[in-house]
């Protein structure tokens, strides 16, 4: 099994309580203005499930995946409705959902990988459905543990996005909003597909 799923699964309990009350909103809401009210959202690699939750407050229909099983356990708890357990190789939606939230998810994907994984990702948004995607700030693939990261800076991130078909509305770094974890960068970007 994949490592980074397995420390997942293992960790779940904690990662759960560790995430689940972050305050992502300020994203959230940029991503929002972007879908159709009402609209379809596939939360890829939904973790918690916190996002979810907060779409589903805002009359959004969601559908949830991630690759652990334990956190898809979690999730659908949270949820009151079951989180799919999937990888991102495995999506086989077309023109579904109106938007994609990818946060901190993506970035455990190979980085030879990665350009596949958009074109599924492409395929399963609406014309103009937009993707938010996070990634930690730097370059190149990083252990961190015994996790693997693909890391992006905004420029590289905007590359590979306007390179994968998405036209970039907002890109950002951030500041990690756990507590204790606030020296951690991020690089935020949606982007609508071209």
């Amino acid at each position: 099994m994949d490592k980074n799923i397995e420390y997942y699964n293992v960790n779940a309990e904690t990662f759960f309580t560790g995430t689940v009350n972050a305050d992502m909103s300020a994203w959230r809401d940029k991503f929002e203005t972007y879908v159709t009210d009402g609209g379809r959202i596939l939360d890829a690699g939904c973790g918690s499930g916190r996002d979810s939750r907060a779409f589903k407050q805002h009359g959004y229909s969601v559908v949830a995946i991630d690759a652990s099983k334990e956190m898809c356990r979690r999730a659908s708890e949270l949820l009151s409705q079951e989180v799919w357990q999937m990888k991102f190789d495995e999506i086989s939606f077309e023109d579904e959902f109106d938007g994609i939230w990818a946060c901190a998810s993506l970035l455990h994907v190979p980085e030879k990988e990665l350009p596949a994984i958009m074109k599924k990702l492409k395929k399963a948004l609406t014309d103009k459905g937009v993707l938010y995607a996070s990634f930690k700030y730097g370059e190149g693939t990083v252990m961190r543990g015994e996790r693997t990261f693909v890391d992006f800076t905004e420029d590289t991130l905007r590359d590979f996005l306007e390179a994968s078909g998405f036209a970039v509305k907002e890109c950002d770094i951030t500041h990690d909003i756990r507590p204790g974890r606030g020296d951690e960068i991020w690089v935020n970007a949606i982007g609508e597909k071209k």
